[in-house]
């Protein structure tokens, strides 16, 4: 008698291969003030915009953001990064750094498997202003579009996930 868990039926072609996880990535446009969030799927490589979190002078209500991060079962944070032009650090960017890695010590206290990376954001406000002007979602100039920056970050990393770096392979200022 043979284990029949054993033997594959002939007429099934079907492949044996890893299913594709997909997860939700958060994705943060940090600032001084407020920072824009957006939810992404990895499987779609969707985004939308989520919320914008006041800041106090560039500290976020800590048990707010990582109650998101639990709650919405978040595998991956993308933090933008705020480079010059020319690919220079600029004193934002240089905060921005400092938060991502007070970000990833908070989860990794927390014990949450979670992967917090840094992703050029060059240009997204100005893209966001732009694109919440043409649609009429926003009707003053000085309107908050931290959410929609947030969403553009998002579709950077869609489009070359492998630009952004983890948070543990990037040694401190």
């Amino acid at each position: 008698m043979t284990d029949s868990t054993l033997i594959k039926d002939s007429t099934d072609t079907s492949v044996d291969e890893p299913a594709i996880k997909p997860h939700l990535i958060l994705a943060l446009d940090y600032g001084v003030k407020k920072m824009g969030m957006a939810l992404g799927n990895s499987l779609t490589e969707t985004a939308r915009a989520f919320d914008i979190l006041a800041m106090n002078n560039g500290q976020p209500d800590w048990d707010n953001l990582l109650g998101i991060i639990k709650v919405w079962g978040v595998a991956k944070v993308v933090v933008g990064l705020p480079l010059n032009m020319d690919g220079s650090s600029s004193m934002l960017s240089k905060r921005a750094h400092k938060f991502a890695r007070r970000l990833a010590h908070r989860i990794m206290e927390q014990h949450l498997p979670v992967i917090v990376s840094l992703c050029d954001e060059r240009l997204t406000s100005v893209a966001a202003r732009e694109i919440a002007w043409e649609n009429g979602w926003i009707k003053h100039e000085r309107a908050p579009i931290d959410d929609i920056s947030a969403c553009i970050l998002m579709s950077t990393y869609f489009a070359d996930p492998h630009s952004s770096i983890a948070i543990d392979a990037i040694k401190a200022d």
